[in-house]
């Protein structure tokens, strides 16, 4: 596997974003000082609530708030929430996106549906 420099990852992981719609703003990191409520995310165009993922090549993906059988999602806006463990414990720390690719999950299977499958702006 081959190391790229910084700005060709860069292109690379832009490219692979633009393809995959994992075109969302990051999460802002909250002030541990801050005591104040966060409000989950919603979506611009049409309101309703989104979650917000990290890609496992560094971008970040809205998603559906719920998971559907691989059957109803279409190819390209299918999704996997993968837990990651922390570096010194076996415990899930953190939860990246990773784009189903490759082999097909079962009819049945849960995937999460990228957001921008089912949004529909609100017209005013």
């Amino acid at each position: 596997m081959n190391r790229l420099c910084e700005a060709c990852w860069n292109v690379l992981a832009n490219e692979m974003a633009v393809s995959d719609g994992a075109t969302a703003p990051p999460q802002p990191d909250p002030d541990p000082e801050d005591v104040s409520w966060i409000e989950p995310p919603t979506c611009p165009k049409c309101g309703a609530s989104i979650r917000v993922y990290p890609t496992s090549y560094d971008r970040w993906v809205s998603l559906a708030t719920v998971e559907m059988p691989a059957k109803d999602v279409p190819e390209p806006f299918r999704w996997r929430l993968m837990r990651l463990p922390d570096r010194s414990s076996r415990t899930p720390t953190a939860v990246v996106a990773v784009r189903v690719r490759g082999v097909d999950p079962l009819p049945g299977e849960p995937v999460a549906p990228a957001h921008r499958m089912m949004c529909v702006p609100d017209e005013l």
